[in-house]
């Protein structure tokens, strides 16, 4: 209620600031990106509130109706016209060498911010700015691309929203079938792990008692899932989701619950990427359902492995023996999995393989591969389980070969895991998955001697 009025009051100012400009002449600028550079100026110039609310709202307006190329120009516009004062800067350097002083350090702080940040602040206050503000970096990031002329311009829009969706400003809500059917929408269209085909499917989800799901929202987009998981409540720690997901299943009574099984996390904004509250998720999460059933022990994910055959085709150094080669030859025929005496032999080389992806395996920057593993690695979750046939849906052939992991969320480990990845690059693994990779070993050595 609150927010939907002050939504409405901003609305109200922003749309009779844009009458006194319409007045005024003063939104006369071309509808394209020299034109809307011109406006950013004039926004910067220092107006009164309402009519620089109407001008942030002005060029948001004008930014969306611009194509590709006018955007890139735009965002090359910032970068170019938009950097710190560089008068201001050398007289603040100048000041500083002469007789530092914590004051001059506050200067020098401020002459060197660039120009665009407070830019962007500026139109971060429209009606909808923030939003709009996410939508913008996910074009600018689609522009990047691995070129660095933009870089600057990314560095200062992605700090700026760091501190806008800080944790302390994002609020956790239980997503049930009593949600808006506007949010719920949005949870299907969203799912980026395991495809949600239709209502019944969400309902099945969300809905009977061994099942949640929560998200993150932001006050400036109450309407937007930011990031949200899907969780069972289980017994046991599974190895396979299709009995997650299956229509007939039999629903476990709550008192029996053990495990929670976190089996489907997603991100909804693209301009969100590198800001990472996906850590204070699982937390708030976790410490939710400890609160309402105590009895649960267990927080664990059910991971895919978006990146593992990608892996075994592109590189060519993989440990393997010439038979195990000929085996992976196998994975060609779609219905592989569906013969005992196959899937034994190709089990035998892909989970030494699945090991020594995770624990060996980095790209040239010394990162880990996979995706997932960085994002539950870097969070503080140990690699528990290796699961082979964990995912047989078209999409978990093609990408993992089956294969599924469990992350585990020990919550007296969790500190001291991520410190272990984010500073060594040390990946917190299991006994059980460590003596796949002795198993490579010994296979290894035995391809030696033969």
């Amino acid at each position: 209620m609150a927010n939907a009025f002050f939504s409405d009051l901003l609305a109200t100012i922003s749309e009779r600031g844009r009458t006194l400009l319409r007045r005024g002449d003063a939104t006369d600028a071309k509808q394209d990106a020299d034109g809307l550079i011109e406006l950013c100026g004039a926004l910067l110039s220092g107006r009164g509130e309402a009519s620089g609310t109407a001008m942030a709202r002005e060029v948001l307006d004008i930014y969306q109706e611009l194509d590709p190329a006018g955007r890139r120009a735009f965002f090359e516009g910032l970068v170019r016209d938009f950097g710190p004062d560089h008068e201001r800067l050398t007289k603040a350097i100048e000041k500083w060498r002469t007789q530092p002083s914590d004051e001059d350090a506050s200067a020098l702080h401020f002459a060197s911010e660039p120009r665009r940040q407070e830019l962007i602040r500026r139109l971060n206050r429209a009606p909808g700015g923030t939003g709009d503000l996410v939508a913008m970096r996910a074009d600018l990031l689609g522009m990047m691309n691995g070129h660095t002329d933009l870089a600057a311009l990314d560095r200062d829009v992605s700090h700026l929203l760091s501190s806008w969706f800080n944790r302390g400003f994002l609020v956790l809500r239980r997503i049930d079938w009593s949600t808006p059917a506007n949010i719920l929408e949005k949870i299907i269209r969203y799912e980026a792990v395991h495809e949600i085909s239709d209502w019944d499917d969400l309902r099945r989800r969300i809905d009977p008692v061994d099942r949640r799901c929560y998200a993150f929202f932001h006050p400036a987009m109450v309407d937007e899932p930011l990031i949200f998981v899907e969780v069972a409540l289980t017994e046991t720690i599974p190895g396979a989701i299709a009995p997650l997901l299956a229509v007939d299943r039999q629903h476990l009574p709550i008192e029996k619950a053990r495990t929670a099984v976190f089996y489907s996390i997603s991100n909804t904004q693209r301009g969100l990427g590198g800001i990472s509250f996906g850590s204070f998720l699982i937390k708030q999460v976790v410490e939710e359902l400890r609160r309402e059933t105590p009895k649960l022990d267990t927080f664990v994910t059910l991971s895919p492995v978006p990146g593992f055959m990608q892996w075994i085709k592109q590189d060519k150094d993989l440990p393997l023996s010439e038979e195990d080669r000929e085996i992976l030859k196998r994975l060609d025929d779609p219905k592989w999995f569906e013969n005992p005496e196959t899937t034994a032999q190709l089990r035998g080389v892909i989970e030494p393989l699945a090991a020594h992806y995770f624990l060996k395996a980095r790209t040239a920057k010394g990162r880990l591969i996979d995706s997932v593993a960085r994002f539950h690695l870097g969070n503080g979750a140990r690699l528990e389980r290796i699961n082979w046939l964990g995912d047989l849906s078209p999409k978990g052939l093609r990408e993992s070969a089956g294969v599924m992991v469990n992350y585990l969320y020990r919550l007296d480990d969790i500190e001291k895991n991520h410190e272990a990845y984010a500073n060594d690059g040390e990946v917190v693994a299991s006994s059980a998955v460590k003596k796949l990779l002795k198993g490579e070993g010994r296979r290894l050595l035995d391809m030696r001697l033969s």
